[in-house]
């Protein structure tokens, strides 16, 4: 009797929080793959050379108009979770190799769709997950053996490749522009390690400046640096000749005390003793600057008017609060040392690489230019357009040619492009899956299926007839040698890429493959959404057991 008065008493007990929204098995892999398809479906037409733009509105009212993946899902405001994994996909791609973000979104989706109809029936995700990951192992393999290696030392070929990259862009309509300046301004950051390792650090020393007016191809690569600032004072000399640079970190003007100081004085020569002292000091700094005969004198931070005038009267030229990174760019294309203290100032941490200093008033603005370096390791790329949403559409460009210059250093290893490469691995998974014993066919067929998007989402875009060129794009990849068959972009007809120059670098198409393949195995197996928190705990932004709403936490009281 008593076992059966609990039993009755069961369903009175709440575990989870009544605003707990729970969704379980079926439901939650269908919602998931759901999310998956739609933030795929935004970007998709921004797939190929014959791309559409999106204009997106930010919260501040301002406008961005894009079609790369990544500038696009940043904006977008999701709150499926599913989504928001799938918009973080295109962010890691972006950091990682510079490119792909939008097949890496338009093939995660296309992963999560096949998997449905296998989901219905009734195929364990598990199994699922199995099937996807062993096409990844055989379709990287595959990828290795259709690989070409290319000659980094050959521009042509560097050309191509980047070229593949941005003509699916914006200024696509400029020609070898973008490219050019890519490729140069990532073989001047490129040092070779002495154990043969090179280093590339676009973000850091090719620093990207926008100049609204002028025409594009006045954009170009500087042999050296520029930097928004004018000399501080009007008697200095603007052009100097292979000048001798020396760059501070410290401040040429008298330091206050640190706390409020109040000073007692009696007598009135007190106070000119007091002055006198600041100004002896000032002389000081400024003699040991002197002392190792520089022509331009660069600082982080302030410069007071008497180390102006002590410069001045030695000829040399000021420049005051630059910054860090610009600092650290002038040191590597002159060849100068950043000292902390003026009384450290050698010989050695004089910059003598630089082959012209000249200031120069472009628009409104006064400009510094650093140029004819003799090997400089950093440089700026100068952009000039008609207006600042052009210009800011170049520098994503050009941020994806950095990218893709920068894959091509580091890994000289091309596949073609235009579809050709999906084609030629959904081809051969198929014939693979044959082998394949149990339901885990079903799922290393679906990968095959489902890599067919990207050409198919290319002849969609410009419009074909997409089934008569899929169907002829399957034949030709049925037939041996028949790799390099793709899509061109343009025409929308199936054409041999190769010839065409249509190439990628390997490094954008096997991190794209992995990283879509892995995120859509991923959400597979989730089988539960807990979304547990109501508005009250949300405002006070507390962890789970908050009574209330007000209390205060901590950062890692919140973290958990």
């Amino acid at each position: 009797m008593m076992m059966g008065g609990a039993q009755q008493a069961a369903p009175g007990v709440f575990v989870l929080n009544k605003n707990t929204k729970r969704e379980q098995g079926r439901k939650a892999q269908l919602t998931n793959i759901q999310a998956g398809k739609t933030v795929a479906s935004i970007v998709r037409t921004t797939l190929g050379p014959r791309a559409m733009l999106k204009m997106l509105l930010d919260p501040m009212g301002g406008i961005v108009m894009t079609n790369d993946g990544n500038a696009i899902l940043r904006e977008v405001d999701v709150t499926h979770p599913a989504a928001k994994n799938m918009i973080e996909l295109s962010r890691a791609q972006d950091e990682e190799v510079g490119d792909g973000t939008t097949s890496v979104i338009v093939l995660a989706g296309e992963f999560l769709g096949v998997a449905e109809p296998l989901l219905e029936k009734k195929l364990h995700p598990t199994l699922i997950v199995g099937g996807y990951m062993q096409a990844l192992d055989d379709a990287v393999a595959a990828m290795k053996e259709i690989a070409d290696p290319i000659d980094v030392n050959n521009p042509e070929a560097v050309r191509d490749i980047v070229r593949g990259c941005i003509d699916t862009k914006f200024v696509s309509r400029y020609g070898t522009l973008i490219s050019d300046l890519a490729i140069k301004a990532t073989q001047t950051v490129c040092i070779t390690h002495p154990d043969g390792r090179k280093e590339i650090d676009l973000k850091r020393y090719a620093k990207v400046e926008k100049l609204s007016g002028g025409e594009l191809s006045d954009s170009m690569v500087l042999d050296g640096v520029m930097f928004n600032k004018d000399i501080t004072h009007p008697r200095m000399r603007r052009i100097i000749k292979n000048p001798r640079v020396v760059l501070l970190d410290c401040p040429l003007e008298y330091k206050k005390g640190e706390s409020q100081t109040s000073v007692e004085i009696t007598k009135d020569t007190d106070w000119e003793k007091l002055l006198q002292q600041e100004e002896d000091e000032m002389k000081k700094v400024c003699d040991d600057i002197i002392k190792v005969k520089p022509d331009v004198v660069i600082t982080e931070k302030g410069v007071s008017d008497l180390a102006q005038h002590f410069l001045l009267k030695a000829n040399i030229s000021v420049i005051r609060r630059i910054r860090k990174t610009d600092n650290n760019r002038i040191a590597r294309v002159t060849g100068a040392s950043i000292c902390n203290r003026t009384e450290e100032l050698t010989e050695a941490a004089v910059g003598s690489k630089c082959g012209l200093f000249q200031v120069k008033k472009i628009g409104d603005e006064y400009f510094t230019f650093m140029t004819q370096c003799e090997d400089p390791k950093a440089c700026s790329v100068i952009l000039r357009g008609a207006s600042r949403d052009v210009l800011n559409e170049m520098e994503r460009n050009l941020q994806d040619a950095f990218g893709v210059a920068r894959n091509i250093t580091l890994e000289p290893r091309m596949l073609p492009g235009g579809g050709a490469t999906e084609m030629a691995l959904a081809a051969r998974l198929k014939e693979k899956a044959k082998a394949i014993p149990g339901t885990k066919q079903f799922a290393y067929k679906a990968v095959a299926e489902a890599l067919e998007v990207i050409p198919r989402s290319l002849a969609h875009n410009c419009g074909a007839d997409v089934v008569r060129v899929m169907t002829d794009l399957r034949a030709r990849h049925a037939a041996p040698g028949g790799t390099n068959w793709g899509i061109d972009g343009n025409k929308g007809v199936v054409a041999d890429v190769k010839s065409l120059g249509i190439m990628d670098t390997f490094a954008v198409k096997q991190q794209t493959l992995r990283t879509s393949l892995e995120a859509a195995a991923m959400l597979l197996r989730i089988d539960d959404i807990i979304s547990g928190i109501s508005k009250k705990q949300r405002g006070g932004g507390g962890g789970g057991g908050m009574p209330t709403g007000e209390e205060e936490t901590f950062g890692d009281a919140r973290d958990g």
